[in-house]
Order: C-alpha cells, then sequence, then structure tokens
C-alpha cells in the first residue's frame, strides 16, 4: 500500500485548476465522504485499496465469481493537449474491450461515457464476443452517459452530476464485489473511487510523478537502464537553452535534440531542434552557447503537433515541466514497446510487446502498432520490462503500464541497442487491440515465445490504428460502415479467426476517422489486410454498391 499524499494532491488540485477543478456538488464533503485533497479523502482510498488483493483472487480462480467492473474510460489529461487530437471525446470508446468480462457469466459491467454509445455499437460488439448469447451478455451490461461532448475529463464531469452519481450507486449495489477502472489515474480518479465507494484498479496519484517524462529518467538512472543522455526538472525556456547546450558541448558529434514535455502523451509535446546554427559558431563556452539556443530555438524548433507555437509552448512547458533528450539517430531505427502490469498481489505480469508506427514531422507521433514487436529484440523489451516492473511494483505503483524504447541495429556487432525512452503509467493505443484480440480468440501472449498463442497453438499477428481518417468517411454511419465491410469480406470470422474488427466508431460521421485491428496468421497477412482495408474505405466510401 503506498503512503498517503494528501498535501501532493492538494497541490495538483489547487494548481491545475482546467483539469482538476473541484467540483461545487463535492465541495466541503457534501454527503458521507470527506472534503476532495483531504488527508480522510486519501485514508479513506487508501482502505479501499485493501480490497483488490481479495477480489483479484476471487474472480482469478473462479470465473463464475460474482463482480461488477465500473470503467471510466476518461482521458484526464492536461485540456490543451486534449484539444490536439480531434474526435478525442471518442476516444472513450476505446475501452469498449472491457466487454471482454461479459465472457464471465456473473459478470456486470457498467460503462459510462460522455456521450451516449450508439447501440449499433455496442451491437457489432457484443455479436463478437465467444461463447456468449447476446441477450444474456446485454442484460448484464448497464451504459450511462453525462451527455456532455465538451473537452474536459469524463471523471470530472461524473463528479459535477450528483444524481449521475447516485444512479451509479444504485446500479453498482454492493460494493464488496466492485471496483473501478480508468483510462488513466489522477486525484480525480482516487475522488469518484471514494465518492462510488469502490477500489481503483490503478496506481496511487502520489505515484504519477514515475510516468512524467522526468520521473521516468530517474527510474532509469537508478535501475542501471540505458536512455538517451539528458537533462530532466527542467523548469522553463532557459534551462532548455542550458541544456541543449551542455548536451552540445559534451556530444560533438550530436545533430538534434529533442524537447519533450513532462506530461506530453502521443508525442505532441516533443519539439525537435537543430543545432545548426551553434556548430556554424565553433568553439563556444556554455554560456555563450546557451545565449545562441535562447535565440535560435523559438525560430528554428520543429514541433510535432499541427500549428504549435513557441510562445504556447514555453508557456506550457513552465507549467508542466520537462526535459531535453538527445535525439538518437540510426539506420533501420525502430520503436517497441512492451506493457506489462503490476497485479493487486503486487505480482508484475509481462502483457505484450508492439512496434510503433510513428509518424509526424520527426516519426515522434504514435499512429498505430503492430503486435508482436520484433522476435529480434523481444528478449531485451522482457528483461527491461522486469526490471523496471519491479522498482516500480516496489513503490506502490498498480495495474497496466508500458515502457517505450528506442532500438537501433549495431550492424557490426550485430545486436540491437535499446533506449529506455518513457514510462506511461496508463492504458494506451496498445492496450484496446491487445485486448480486443484476447476477446475474439481466447489466446495468450506466450512471453518465453514472443508470441500470442491461441488454444490450438496457432500464433496471431495484427496491425492496429487510432487514426484511419480521411475527408471521404465523413458523413459515413456505424451501420454503413458494418454494411461496407460485410459486402467487401473484411469483417473478422470466427472461422479463421482472421479479420478486420473497428473502434472509434462514434468518431466516423462527424471527423471522418476511426480505428482498426487486423487480425492474421502472420505479420505480412496482418499487414496486407490493414493495407486491403485503407484501399477498401477509400473505395467503397465513394460508392454505394454495398447498400442493401
Amino acid at each position: 500500500m503506498p503512503q498517503t499524499h494528501p498535501e501532493i494532491i492538494a497541490d495538483v488540485l489547487d494548481n491545475t485548476p482546467s483539469m482538476f477543478a473541484r467540483p461545487e456538488c463535492l465541495e466541503g464533503g457534501e454527503g458521507d465522504y470527506p472534503p476532495p485533497g483531504s488527508a480522510a479523502e486519501d485514508a479513506r482510498f487508501n482502505v479501499l485499496q485493501t480490497r483488490l488483493s481479495a477480489l483479484w483472487q476471487s474472480v482469478i480462480h473462479n470465473p463464475y465469481a460474482e463482480q461488477t467492473v465500473v470503467v471510466v474510460p476518461s482521458l484526464t489529461l492536461d485540456v490543451e493537449e486534449m484539444h490536439k487530437l480531434k474526435g478525442v471525446v471518442h476516444y472513450e470508446e476505446r475501452m469498449l474491450f472491457h466487454l471482454i468480462l461479459l465472457a464471465m457469466p456473473k459478470t456486470r459491467v457498467v460503462f459510462v461515457s460522455s456521450l451516449p454509445v450508439h447501440q449499433k455499437i455496442i451491437d457489432y460488439l457484443l455479436q463478437l464476443l465467444p461463447g456468449v448469447p447476446y441477450s444474456h451478455a446485454r442484460q448484464r451490461l448497464h451504459m450511462f452517459s453525462t451527455y456532455d461532448g465538451s473537452v474536459r475529463p469524463l471523471t470530472q464531469k461524473i463528479l459535477e452530476r450528483p444524481t449521475l452519481l447516485e444512479r451509479l450507486r444504485r446500479c453498482i449495489g454492493n460494493t464488496n464485489h466492485a471496483h473501478l477502472t480508468a483510462f488513466n489515474v489522477t486525484p480525480l480518479e482516487m475522488r469518484l473511487s471514494v465518492a462510488l465507494n469502490v477500489p481503483l484498479y490503478g496506481a496511487h496519484p502520489g505515484l504519477l510523478n514515475w510516468g512524467t517524462k522526468s520521473g521516468a529518467r530517474k527510474l532509469f538512472r537508478t535501475e542501471g537502464v540505458l536512455m538517451p543522455d539528458g537533462y530532466e526538472d527542467l523548469r522553463d525556456e532557459h534551462d532548455i537553452a542550458r541544456a541543449t547546450a551542455e548536451l552540445a558541448i559534451s556530444k560533438p558529434d550530436l545533430r538534434r535534440v529533442v524537447v519533450k514535455l513532462n506530461d506530453g502523451f502521443s508525442g505532441d509535446g516533443n519539439g525537435i531542434y537543430r543545432l545548426d546554427a551553434l556548430r556554424r559558431k565553433g568553439p563556444l563556452t556554455l554560456e555563450e552557447a546557451s545565449t545562441v539556443v535562447r535565440a535560435d530555438m523559438p525560430r528554428t524548433i520543429r514541433f510535432q503537433a499541427k500549428d504549435q507555437q513557441w510562445e504556447p509552448y514555453a508557456q506550457k512547458f513552465r507549467q508542466m515541466q520537462g526535459v531535453v533528450e538527445s535525439f538518437i539517430e540510426g539506420r533501420g531505427k525502430t520503436s517497441p514497446s512492451v506493457q506489462l502490469r503490476v497485479n493487486p498481489l503486487r505480482q508484475v505480469e509481462l502483457i505484450s510487446t508492439h512496434d510503433q508506427i510513428l509518424g509526424g514531422p520527426d516519426g515522434q507521433v504514435f499512429i498505430g502498432c503492430s503486435f508482436p514487436a520484433r522476435h529480434t529484440y523481444s528478449h531485451e523489451l522482457h528483461q527491461g520490462a522486469r526490471i523496471l516492473g519491479q522498482a516500480l511494483a516496489a513503490k506502490g505503483v498498480l495495474g497496466r503500464l508500458s515502457i517505450d524504447y528506442l532500438a537501433i541495429p549495431d550492424h557490426k556487432s550485430r545486436r540491437t541497442i535499446m533506449y529506455a525512452i518513457e514510462i506511461n503509467l496508463r492504458k494506451g493505443g496498445t492496450t484496446h487491440p491487445f485486448r480486443t484480440l484476447q476477446l475474439l480468440t481466447g489466446g495468450t501472449y506466450v512471453s518465453q515465445l514472443g508470441q500470442f498463442k491461441m488454444a490450438s497453438g496457432k500464433s496471431k499477428f495484427y496491425v492496429a490504428s487510432d487514426n484511419l481518417e480521411s475527408e471521404r468517411y465523413r458523413g459515413l454511419s456505424p451501420h454503413d460502415l458494418i454494411d461496407i465491410t460485410t459486402y467487401s469480406g473484411l469483417h473478422y470470422a470466427s472461422s479463421t479467426n482472421t479479420g478486420v474488427v473497428f473502434h472509434l466508431l462514434g468518431a466516423l460521421s462527424e471527423f471522418g476517422k476511426l480505428g482498426v485491428t487486423c487480425i492474421g496468421n502472420s505479420p505480412l497477412e496482418a499487414r496486407a489486410l490493414y493495407e486491403r482495408t485503407v484501399l477498401t474505405l477509400d473505395q467503397q466510401s465513394q460508392s454505394m454498391r454495398w447498400m442493401v
């Protein structure tokens, strides 16, 4: 059990009102729960967390055990950063993979979203659930909505609605068999856990620092894990300039650095700065080099987020703080990640590995992933995950997390050099496609082999993305998409355990955007299926031959 950190939580609540504003309906401890950010709230939360171990063991050993899982897919992130994600409110639909839990006949799922999820989307997913009649699963699924599509964290919206909170309490019923799961954990999710009187499967908010860019670098250093040269805990543009100058002087061959916001996500908080201005000046003192960077960086840094400008970025950096790192060059460079889980028994479990598909101006922005990661470095990923997972578990971290790397082929030694880049103490873009694969096949990732195996022994592979986007797709409904996939033969087939499963369907008509998981029996088949899917959508979105 982590130590209580009421002063940290109160400080976060006080200093980031845009994300963690105290809901008026809960101010002053109204109702049978303590005030936000108080020592009493922290103590109540820690008591609730002690239930998780018994709940976990009950379900693991008995698939017929009663349980209620409350799913709150809130992206409780910086609101300005959330605005950069087109259709961000529909990203909540990614956590519909929790419908896999309805395969257990006495499990109930309570799912809350900002906007109502279209019934066609629910039908589409439940009909994929193997071994359970649709009607039986549907009666154990309870959907709630705030009817609020604003770009704010869903958890905040729930806490502002006392009647919705009461409806959730009544639906949950016996809290001894219930727990809450969320996309990420902040003081808001802790507050909701206390308000609902159910434990939260996730890390205590006082441990959030280990999931920042600076906190991850400190852990990498402590555990002896290789990472890019750089500096953390930078406060402002002056610190950025000095850290950049120090890196340039200490590494004469360095050509670029990466500036990162501590709490940036999907690469949108990154900027790439070339050292050309410094190199043209020749040898400089640290102060001289810092002066050059301060003058040049605002004009020449290239941000990964579209339309990002220096002044608002510098202001956000002063709020979030961040790091400067050497940009790792390398022919054949890849970006693998490893996913793991610290369960309520404090055991570290390897869940999966992926090769990330990156885009943006400098290959920093997460677009999608392929599963599993290349076999040539899966052992190194597993080894690093165990070291860092055990270290995080020892600090009290709980739940799902991932670790991102850069893999650089060393052609002389025929080895791969692995640089740890960041830790994400949350679910991510690789969580929902993997859980979708589990839902459909009932298989599991075998870490000894670095592969996903079905009970039959057959291996499965996929390519997934949250970012299939085209103006051509605007105006298509979820119903239209299902008709297109059926007409084109893309629909997932249980007879072959291959095909395409879509998500983010709620974003399709308005934003022309959706997500996809393409499952095959080999990496080549999965990639070919992905390419065929893109081609089919582009063609059929301009046709009506598929209409019945």
